[in-house]
């Protein structure tokens, strides 16, 4: 596994000018894809991002959102009739920033504590930080893939936990189209961290794998425990679905190479 390579300069300055730029440009932009708070918190993880991790956790990040968001526009108006519809039409805002980014800002912010350090054990764990990271949003890529293209195009659809078949949009439900684009999703983010250098050729199969898992544990959420406790929000299942799959990267990469 490789290293993210930083580009010339101070990288945290670097990122707060072309953070600043680019969400100037969204936020003037008619058509949104974030709630005003949402642009805020977006530019507070691109800092964060690229001041650890480099510009390919940026350039990772910013495919996670736009691949996520047009999945998420698939067939918006049928989901919206049928009532199971992204809320906002898909707009995000802080909540959605950060049930998805939560887990791979914990492993960046760990990966610049180690680099600071200059620790022994850098050699060993800012690799696998790195694995974790592409991990968490290779997850989240897969996840949100997965229930808006089962939604749009599952023909049948089943609970997990039964195989009872249930409306679409349900809660722990899952298709056979979902599920296949939610390893193509995985597996094209893990594939671009691997073509930018901030992966290796095994971590793409230890992205989808972890991302398969993951999602599978999320689906169980879903479908047992999710709609019986008020405080267990999607936006908290999604952070728990982040952290399961960075958690197994890690583990797997570990395994790998040691």
């Amino acid at each position: 596994m490789l290293e993210a390579l930083p580009m010339g300069g101070n990288p945290w300055l670097n990122a707060i000018g072309l953070n600043t730029g680019l969400i100037a440009i969204a936020f003037l932009l008619p058509k949104k894809l974030l709630t005003p708070a949402g642009y805020l918190h977006a530019w507070g993880l691109g800092v964060l991002l690229w001041g650890t991790l480099g510009w390919q956790a940026y350039l990772v990040t910013l495919a996670y959102f736009a691949i996520g968001s047009a999945v998420t526009k698939v067939k918006l108006a049928e989901k919206e009739a049928a009532g199971i519809a992204e809320a906002r039409a898909g707009v995000r805002g802080p909540g959605n920033v950060w049930g998805s980014a939560l887990a791979g800002s914990i492993c960046a912010i760990a990966v610049g504590l180690l680099r600071l350090s200059d620790s022994p054990a850098s050699s060993l764990w800012i690799p696998l930080l790195t694995l974790g990271f592409v991990a968490s949003f290779s997850t989240k890529l897969s996840d949100t893939c997965a229930t808006e293209i089962g939604k749009a195009y599952g023909k049948r659809t089943f609970l997990i936990t039964t195989l009872t078949p249930v409306p679409p949009g349900t809660e722990g439900a899952v298709s056979l189209e979902g599920t296949l684009a939610g390893g193509i999703g995985s597996a094209i983010l893990a594939t671009l961290a691997w073509a930018i250098g901030l992966s290796s050729p095994s971590g793409i199969a230890i992205c989808i794998v972890s991302a398969v898992v993951a999602t599978t544990a999320e689906s169980l959420i879903g479908a047992t425990i999710e709609d019986q406790f008020d405080w267990l929000t999607h936006d908290l299942v999604n952070m728990v679905n982040t952290l399961i799959g960075a958690a197994i990267a890690i583990g797997l990469g570990f395994l790998w190479l040691y």
